[in-house]
Order: structure tokens, then sequence, then C-alpha cells
């Protein structure tokens, strides 16, 4: 039995726990880049480049992959059928660009390994210590692969990732289906769960479940965006706190 009010923390993977979301923004930005300029020589489309700040946080983080490519798109007036999931890596078809940007990642991944937040995993071992229970939550289908190569697999009760989402047919972000699916496999009370979220997409679909606390991680100097989708509380990183500021805001908001 925890000593605390909350018996859960839900946290997102990229950019909460592994410094895994610029490696994201960079494969969209490849995978991207190389398409719009393909339709620049096959459709005369002045090209455009993708950046981060305006197109990867707008329209791309924190959803599922081929809803992240559908969102992009639609912002640039591009309309393409979605295909389907076993479609090959760079056809022109939502699925094969969202195939494309996937190997990309690997790619890249492999290249430079996985890097974690410490400061985060220090926080998720004091959690785990004091009898809280741990999830993760992600669109992402490469949680799993990303959670073991950094030697952090075993530190959670439940992972909801985008493997799992495809084989339960939940809603992506901002729809709290990955983390109200975290709690009930934690066997958690949505009011009595913390969610920790670093996108805007998670942070509205913390807000969204009605959850007992949602913080925001501002690793993109983004506080006040954050706080104006559905954050409760804004840090930039878990060094500014303790488990008894987490204990606090929570009894403060319930």
């Amino acid at each position: 039995m925890s000593e605390y009010s909350f018996d859960a923390v839900i946290f997102d993977l990229d950019g909460v726990v592994t410094q895994t979301a610029r490696v994201h923004s960079l494969a969209w930005k490849r995978m991207f880049d190389d398409y719009l300029r393909l339709r620049e020589e096959k459709y005369g489309e002045p090209f455009k480049e993708f950046t981060h700040e305006k197109d990867y946080l707008s329209f791309v983080d924190g959803k599922p992959r081929y809803k992240g490519v559908e969102s992009f798109l639609i912002s640039r007036g591009i309309n393409l059928d979605f295909g389907d999931p076993s479609d090959s890596p760079g056809a022109e078809t939502i699925c094969g660009l969202g195939n494309k940007k996937d190997s990309t990642f690997n790619a890249i991944l492999a290249d430079d390994g996985v890097k974690v937040y410490d400061t985060t995993v220090e926080m998720i071992k004091n959690l785990k210590s004091r009898g809280i229970k741990l999830g993760v939550a992600s669109s992402s289908k490469n949680c799993k692969p990303v959670l073991k190569a950094a030697g952090l697999l075993e530190l959670f009760g439940t992972r909801v990732d985008g493997v799992v989402s495809a084989e339960l047919n939940l809603k992506g972000k901002p729809e709290p289906d990955i983390f109200t699916t975290a709690c009930d496999n934690l066997c958690v009370d949505y009011k009595k769960a913390i969610i920790v979220e670093d996108a805007v997409s998670g942070v509205q679909a913390g807000a969204k479940g009605n959850f007992g606390l949602v913080l925001g991680i501002a690793r993109e100097d983004n506080e006040e965006e954050l706080e104006r989708n559905g954050a409760d509380k804004v840090i930039k990183d878990f060094s500014e706190i303790t488990i008894d500021d987490l204990e606090k805001w929570f009894v403060g908001k319930t």
C-alpha cells in the first residue's frame, strides 16, 4: 500500500523517458523531405522542407504513425490513399510513407543507440520503491524494443504502445485510450493516476481522460502550449521536483 494519494503514474516514452523524440523528428524530416522532393520532380510542386517546429510539433508529435502522415499531408493540401500496412516503405500511400519513416527511425536508432533521461529514470525507480504502480503508454510501435535496449522494460507493470493499440483497436492521441487501458491493466482508477507527457496531443488526451493529474514536460520550451492544452502542471525536467511535489499537486487538484 502506497503512502501517497495517487496509486499510479503512466509515462509517455519518447521525450519523457527516452531521448528518442529527436530521433523520431529526424526520421520524419528525412522521409517527408524525400517525398516532397519527389513531388517537386513528379508534379512540379515547389519544395518546402519539413521542419521540427512548424510541422513535427504541430502535426506529427505524439500521434500514431499513419495518423501523423495523414495530418501533415492534409496541412500541405496533399491527398493520398491510405493504402495498407503491408505497403513497401516509400510507396506513395499513407501507409507506405509511414513504413518508410519507421525504417528510417530504426536505422538511426541502430547507429546512435538509445539514450535516456537519467532524472526520469531516477524518478521512476523512486516511485517503484514506494509502492506506486508504473505504466508506459506510447503511440510508437517501437516502444518495447526501445525500452529493452535501454534496460528499462522490467520497471513497468504495463506497456500500452502502438502494437497493443493495433491489436485492441485503440484510438490514438489526443484520445485517452492508451492511458485508460494502462490504468485498467494496473487495476487503478483513472482519478488516482498521474499522466506524464511532453506532447500537446498527449496532454490533450490526459485532459480528456479526467485523470488525477496531467504533468507536462516542456522539452521544447513550450510550457504555455502544454498548459493551454490540458497540463495541470508543467516542468522542464524531473530534476526540478520530488515525489512530495507530485503528492502536493495531486492533492491540490483533487
